[in-house]
């Protein structure tokens, strides 16, 4: 099994945390100044790794307003591809000195390419992986041209149905990737939570054999940090200054404070799994004492035969377990024995012998 792969010097893999993306997008919103704030933002939220998106509208699309070009319903109805494109990309000359200050930071940086001159712009920047967009995994060519860099890669299987995500797998190991990790992923901007069917990513780790993880595109973080408990091992999420700040992806993205719970809670969920024991934890060793024992609950005088009336089980601890409630009815003390003293065998005359 592909258990581990390795970004940056970052192992990940279900016996590691997860690793927790930020993704910037379009939500710069055109101002290199918010760019580097959510560098800031996800460095601080305790986010492994910030990605951005290479890509130019000529390179992903074309500048046509017939109907098939033209966004009909959603988030972003009304316009073409092209325009959407316009508003969204990044300035390729911002990719330096974004990653010179991520690196400056100690976060990790890499980016979705959409075609091969953004794979070589981020060769000449030395990104240590590369992610795969949901629309871009039929994109066999392009996967083809990321894996010969032999770099570590992501693919996103947003719409993709298991046919086109193991032809996605083939061509990435074919062209050279062999650190490769898959996500689940509902393409909805936002996507109800519904939606997810969470359970597909134990499928998707038996089936795929891969590192699986999740990205995640609805508007809370409850999905993603409950997706861990089911073996993803990445977590991508969308991340702004502000969902109001009227970009193209602001109103689905998690602002500072929820994408701070998000890293948070998805580590304590991973810690929360560890692993099959039934042995008793350290936490609850100064409790032992405090569970239910045998005591008694009435004076007792020297050879009286002992009752129900006389023993019973409560707290704490420090008497014989409850299971000896029956051996110890019918028994005569061999001493006096005063209420809340704890029932031990040695108290039996039986036991004198």
């Amino acid at each position: 099994m592909n258990s581990l792969i390795n970004i940056n010097g970052r192992k990940i893999g279900v016996d590691y945390s997860p690793y927790i993306i930020a993704e910037m997008s379009a939500n710069h919103n055109g101002n290199i100044d918010n760019a580097y704030k959510i560098i800031d933002m996800a460095k601080n939220c305790g986010a492994d790794a910030v990605k951005l998106q290479t890509y130019h509208p000529d390179t992903i699309t074309m500048d046509i307003n017939t109907p098939e070009f033209m966004i009909e319903s959603g988030l972003w109805a009304g316009q073409s591809l092209y325009e959407l494109y316009k508003k969204a990309f990044m300035p390729w000359e911002w990719h330096k000195p974004l990653f010179d200050y991520a690196q400056s930071l100690n976060i990790t940086i890499f980016s979705s390419p959409f075609d091969s001159t953004a794979v070589d712009l981020l060769e000449d920047l030395n990104t240590p992986a590369y992610k795969i967009a949901s629309f871009e995994a039929v994109d066999l060519p392009l996967i083809n041209y990321v894996a010969q860099t032999g770099k570590p890669m992501i693919i996103s299987t947003g719409m993709a149905d298991v046919e086109e995500i193991q032809a996605a797998i083939e061509v990435a190991k074919e062209g050279g990737c062999i650190e490769l990790a898959i996500l689940h992923c509902v393409s909805g901007y936002p996507a109800p939570a519904r939606d997810y069917n969470l359970r597909t990513l134990v499928d998707m780790k038996k089936r795929f054999d891969q590192v699986t993880g999740l990205s995640d595109h609805t508007t809370d973080c409850m999905t993603a940090i409950a997706s861990v408990a089911l073996g993803a091992s990445i977590i991508e999420k969308h991340v702004t200054l502000d969902r109001n700040g009227g970009g193209p992806d602001d109103s689905f993205s998690l602002e500072s404070e929820e994408f701070r719970e998000l890293c948070t809670g998805a580590k304590i969920a991973w810690e929360s799994l560890g692993k099959v024991d039934y042995g008793r934890k350290s936490s609850e060793q100064d409790n032992v004492k405090f569970r239910r024992s045998l005591y008694f609950v009435k004076d007792i005088k020297a050879g009286e035969v002992i009752t129900e009336k006389h023993v019973k089980s409560i707290r704490p601890g420090f008497g014989l377990a409850p299971k000896y409630l029956h051996k110890i009815i019918g028994q005569k003390v061999a001493s006096d024995f005063k209420k809340g003293q704890p029932v031990v065998f040695n108290v039996l005359e039986a036991e004198q012998d």
